[in-house]
């Protein structure tokens, strides 16, 4: 299959398989293959009781609940990417942004298979910049920042190295998911206080964060609003 039909079909299976999980999926399922990476945007995904407890302000609630159920459903849909779409999924990661109903999924590519190219874009290096004194704040400045253009819209950059040891001990004593809630408030208020349109050109629809914490690397996303 070529990359628009494995795109069409990853999605429509994606699509399916959190609505059969989440009891309702999202309206639309927009996935780019991109070398080694995917990306899966959601939008207008929220459950009824999720709408709920976020009226009660209990949003942690749901993003608790809904790491609970990725997890479940994270091998099966490694699985059946590979399978039903030909992709080598090696790692998904995901995020929400609860408040405007949408998510991201990403997604690393089999590197052997294909390697992404990290192409320069207008003002890559300002973005870095901010990026590295965002993680300054928050916890250490990067060994590494990488970043690329999914499409027009998808921002993805990539941050290694950045654990500090009180994290690395937390998460060797099993603190995983609380150390997870707790970086992902941090890091999007930083980021979303943060004037990164005067650098990307583009409004920002959302920002999204997740961590690969066995490799000591972080995702960010900037979804951008449509020209």
């Amino acid at each position: 299959m070529n990359n628009q039909a494995v795109e069409s079909e990853m999605s429509s299976y994606v699509g399916k398989l959190l609505r059969d999980h989440f009891g309702k999926g999202p309206s639309s399922v927009y996935v780019t293959l991109k070398g080694s990476m995917f990306s899966i945007h959601l939008r207008e995904f929220l459950a009824p009781m999720e709408r709920v407890l976020l009226k009660q302000e209990r949003g942690s609630k749901v993003e608790e609940s809904r790491d609970i159920l990725m997890e479940e459903i994270l091998p099966e849909m490694k699985a059946m990417i590979r399978i039903q779409c030909g992709v080598p999924v090696q790692e998904i990661f995901y995020d929400w942004s609860l408040e405007n109903r949408s998510g991201i999924i990403i997604g690393t590519v089999d590197v052997q298979q294909k390697d992404t190219v990290y192409e320069d874009y207008d003002h890559r290096n300002a973005i870095h910049e901010e990026i590295a004194t965002i993680s300054r704040i928050a916890e250490r400045q990067p060994d590494r920042i990488d970043s690329f253009y999914m499409n027009d819209r998808t921002l993805v950059v990539i941050r290694s190295g950045i654990l500090v040891r009180i994290e690395q001990e937390l998460i060797k004593e099993g603190y995983i998911e609380q150390l997870k809630l707790t970086k992902r408030k941090l890091e999007k208020g930083l980021l979303h206080q943060r004037d990164f349109k005067q650098w990307l050109g583009q409004s920002i629809e959302d920002i999204y964060v997740d961590w690969d914490f066995e490799s000591d690397r972080s995702y960010i996303v900037f979804i951008t609003t449509k020209n």
